[in-house]
């Protein structure tokens, strides 16, 4: 069963949370990031992406990069932006967006559940954005951005978030720059907090990581190394639990996550759409966009026109948790075998879109004359994600998207 605890968590002040919180540090560049944090003095970004701070020709990896973190996160403690609670508290987080809002409870999950598999995963983690993960964990002793987890819901748990998100006010409530509101209580009762950690042990036998896969690998590794350089280890130290987001399964919904192409690989149009023939059932849409509507319903758009491509049956297997995936139709009846790209993780001629930026996107890549073709998928569901984690499998690369982000800098979880 799952390990969630609550910790002593290091928050700002309500009078700076709106300018000191930002999105997580990989949905960004580093111009982006100085563009995020402009105006805003007590922006994490200066510790997350803290390569802001320095020269424009830094190296994001560099020890400069890692040393400027280190020291803003110091400074943001000594500054009195940060500001640690005296007693461990569960915190509830509430994300709204597009009217839709949805509850997470933010507490530490337990290495010791990464390594042994309660923790479940679906995405295969690139060793070099979790390394450059696990050194940011290490040099400032803390988890400053928090993970993103999914649990089977529990109605118990539901009721006690219900009963505070209705009774108590919020510590914080801000509307962030994008549009969508972000709500955060501290769960300040004791009895309440030992409850919801006694569910999580009773009720809750997995959870999943939904979204921040390199940091979760990070967060986990950097604890077990510290076990591991500490002979006096007694398993009760900080540093054996990271701090995630746990959302309840039934709020989360999984947006679409697209492909465009540069290329047709020496295809014409008309040759390209003949041999797409062989594993689809192609039928023209026009030029108003098309977006699919049900699984193996995938849409594309080629040459100014939306076509609605609809999978043979004997091109997947609905019994086959990754093979009933749209991705993996596309990319073993398009990408790989007509346009020749074999390796999405490292191909240049590839490119991913998530559905936050909708498909007017994949129009104004084709139509700028960037990407030649376009692809828009049927978005995976929570049951298809957790099923496939559940049976130990890995999905294709890119290919869920999660929206709202969390918001990094409401809360920090240090690990000494």
């Amino acid at each position: 069963m799952a390990v969630v605890k609550p910790f002593r968590g290091l928050r700002p002040p309500v009078s700076i949370v709106s300018d000191l919180a930002c999105l997580p540090y990989d949905v960004m560049n580093t111009e982006e990031a100085r563009l995020m944090a402009e105006g805003k003095d007590c922006s994490l970004l200066h510790i997350t992406r803290s390569e802001i701070d320095l020269p424009h020709e830094t190296d994001v990896h560099s020890e400069a990069v890692y040393e400027k973190s280190v020291s803003n996160f110091a400074l943001w403690r000594k500054k009195g932006w940060l500001v640690q609670d005296e007693q461990p508290h569960f915190y509830i987080y509430a994300q709204t967006m597009k009217g839709r809002t949805q509850f997470g409870i933010v507490g530490c999950a337990s290495v010791d559940d990464y390594l042994n598999g309660v923790i479940r995963k679906h995405e295969l983690t690139r060793p070099d954005k979790e390394q450059d993960r696990m050194v940011h964990v290490r040099v400032n002793n803390a988890n400053i951005e928090p993970v993103f987890f999914a649990y089977p819901a529990v109605k118990q748990i539901d009721e006690i978030v219900e009963s505070i998100t209705t009774s108590e006010k919020p510590e914080y409530d801000f509307t962030a720059d994008d549009g969508f509101g972000h709500k955060f209580w501290v769960v300040r009762d004791r009895e309440t907090n030992l409850r919801i950690e006694k569910l999580f042990a009773e009720k809750v036998p997995f959870t999943y990581v939904a979204d921040g896969h390199h940091r979760t690998a990070a967060a986990a590794l950097v604890g077990k190394e510290k076990r591991e350089n500490n002979p006096r280890h007694n398993g009760n130290e900080e540093y054996n639990y990271f701090m995630a987001v746990h959302f309840p399964d039934n709020h989360l919904r999984i947006l679409d996550y697209n492909r465009t192409v540069k290329d047709l690989n020496g295809l014409s149009e008309q040759e390209f759409l003949a041999r797409l023939e062989q594993g689809f059932v192609i039928k023209e849409k026009g030029t108003r966009i098309y977006r699919p509507r049900k699984l193996h319903n995938l849409s594309m758009y080629l040459g100014g026109k939306w076509y609605g491509l609809t999978a043979r049956p004997e091109t997947y297997d609905d019994n086959d948790p990754i093979g009933a995936l749209d991705v993996t139709i596309l990319t073993n009846q398009v990408l790989m075998p007509i346009l020749d790209i074999q390796d999405l993780r490292r191909s240049k001629r590839i490119d991913f879109v998530g559905g936050i930026r909708g498909l007017g996107e994949l129009v104004k890549r084709v139509d700028s004359g960037e990407m030649k073709v376009a692809f828009a998928l049927y978005p995976v569901s929570m049951k298809q994600l957790i099923t496939i984690a559940d049976s130990g499998n890995i999905m294709p690369p890119k290919t869920t998207w999660f929206e709202p982000k969390l918001r990094s800098g409401l809360v920090i979880h240090l690990l000494g």
